[in-house]
């Protein structure tokens, strides 16, 4: 808004000093890098974002796998908690001995968190495990590596547009002290008894 504001100092006016001028062009150099620069940048960014987390969803596919495990018991004391990797907050997990096979055959058994609400012995549930059957977290999908480049971008570009307009203010500042000081020197050489009669000013 500041830089459309210092377009105005454009318009013909006798009054109008260098430094108006030069806030006209500041406030159009600004105006044209938000347009154009942000979110220029900002698609950049987010497409690089993109195939870095697109390239991350096939790994992570590569080499997580669901498996079927069998609770053996559930843990006394366990209590429900939600699953944060869950798309839904209602579903909740519960702590269990559990017996499963690796992908690559090796058997495995441990205490890991059931998507069961009531589990008992026998019942089955599914895992992540990588290769060699240790528990990881649910691949990352492409959906939601999508909406975060997403976001990356949208927040390149806002950091863009906030980064140029804080280097108007940052000059306009510095060009106000300028001006000030200027204002001030001129005080100073007129005197401390300027508008007196018979002073000549």
């Amino acid at each position: 808004m500041g830089a459309i504001r210092g377009l105005w100092r454009w318009r013909r006016n006798p009054l109008r000093r260098a430094t108006d001028l030069v806030e006209a062009w500041l406030a159009l150099a600004v105006l044209l890098l938000v347009l154009v620069a942000a979110p220029v940048l900002g698609a950049l960014v987010g497409s690089v974002a993109q195939d870095a987390l697109q390239r991350s969803v096939r790994e992570q596919r590569a080499d997580r796998h669901i498996v079927t495990a069998t609770v053996v018991k559930k843990l006394k004391g366990a209590e429900f908690e939600p699953d944060p990797d869950s798309s839904t907050a209602q579903e909740v997990r519960s702590r269990v001995l559990a017996d499963w096979t690796a992908p690559d055959g090796t058997a495995r058994h441990g205490a890991v968190m059931a998507s069961l609400n009531t589990p008992h012995k026998g019942d089955h549930f599914t895992l992540w495990t990588d290769q060699h059957g240790l528990i990881v977290a649910r691949p990352l999908d492409s959906a939601t590596a999508t909406t975060h480049a997403v976001l990356a971008g949208f927040g390149a570009a806002l950091l863009t547009a906030g980064l140029v307009d804080s280097g108007r203010r940052f000059v306009l500042w510095r060009m106000v002290r300028r001006r000030y000081a200027r204002w001030d020197r001129a005080w100073e050489r007129a005197g401390p008894d300027w508008g007196r009669t018979g002073t000549g000013s």
